[in-house]
C-alpha cells in the first residue's frame, strides 16, 4: 500500500472496517461499494484499524472502529487511474499496488486455483481487488491480483488474470481496467 512504501511499514489493515463503516461515504457494506468511498472514509477517519484489531467476518455488521488501539496508514488524497487504459494501469502499478473492481460472480473467478485466469469472466463490476503486480508465464502476459478472500482462496489469496487478452476489449478480463484507483499516504 501507499502507506507501506512511502514509511517503509507493512501493516494488515481491516477490509471488515470498510465494510461496517463506510456507509456514510455511500458504500453498502457487503452489498458493494466502490474503492473511492473507501478512501474517502480512510481520509475521513485518518486511517484504519489493523486486520488484528478489526478481523474479516464476511457479513455486515455495527461499525467497531472506535474500539481499535491505533489508525494506520492515514491517506490523503487518491488518484483514478484512466479507465480503459491498459498501459495506464501497469504505469500505475509500477508505482505501488492499484485497487481496482472486477467482476467476481462468475465460476472461473470463484473457483480459480492456479495460472493464469482465461476463463468466462464478465465486466459486471461486483468486488474490490488489489493489482500488485504484473509479469508474463510462457509469453502469456497476466496482472497479479491480491483477493480479500484469504490464503485458502486461489494461489495463496492471489490470482493471475490475463493482461491483454482482448475478450473484453480495452475492459480487460473481469473489468480489471473500468476502475482502477489509489491513495495517496499522508508523509
Amino acid at each position: 500500500n501507499s502507506y507501506a512504501i512511502a514509511n517503509n511499514v507493512l501493516n494488515s489493515l481491516s477490509e471488515q472496517q470498510l465494510v461496517d463503516c463506510s456507509t456514510l461515504e455511500g458504500n453498502s457494506g457487503c452489498n458493494g461499494g466502490e474503492m473511492d468511498n473507501a478512501f474517502k472514509y480512510v481520509i475521513r477517519t485518518g486511517g484504519l484499524c489493523s486486520e488484528t484489531e478489526y478481523p474479516y467476518t464476511a457479513a455486515n455488521g455495527k461499525c467497531q472502529a472506535s474500539t481499535c488501539g491505533t489508525y494506520y496508514d492515514p491517506i490523503v488524497n487518491y488518484t483514478d487511474v484512466r479507465t480503459r487504459d491498459d498501459t495506464a494501469l501497469g504505469d500505475a502499478v509500477i508505482d505501488g499496488c492499484v485497487s481496482v473492481a472486477v467482476q467476481a460472480n462468475q465460476f472461473a473467478f470463484q473457483y480459480y486455483s492456479s495460472g493464469i485466469l482465461t476463463g468466462e469472466c464478465g465486466t459486471d463490476l461486483d468486488h474490490g481487488v488489489l493489482v500488485v503486480g504484473y509479469g508474463n508465464i510462457n509469453g502469456e502476459k497476466y496482472w497479479k491480483v491480491k483477493n480479500s478472500w484469504g490464503t485458502d482462496w486461489g494461489e495463496d489469496g492471489y490470482i493471475l488474470i490475463c493482461r491483454q487478452c482482448d475478450k473484453n476489449g480495452k475492459q480487460g478480463e473481469c473489468g480489471i481496467n473500468d476502475d482502477p484507483s489509489y491513495p495517496i499516504a499522508k508523509d
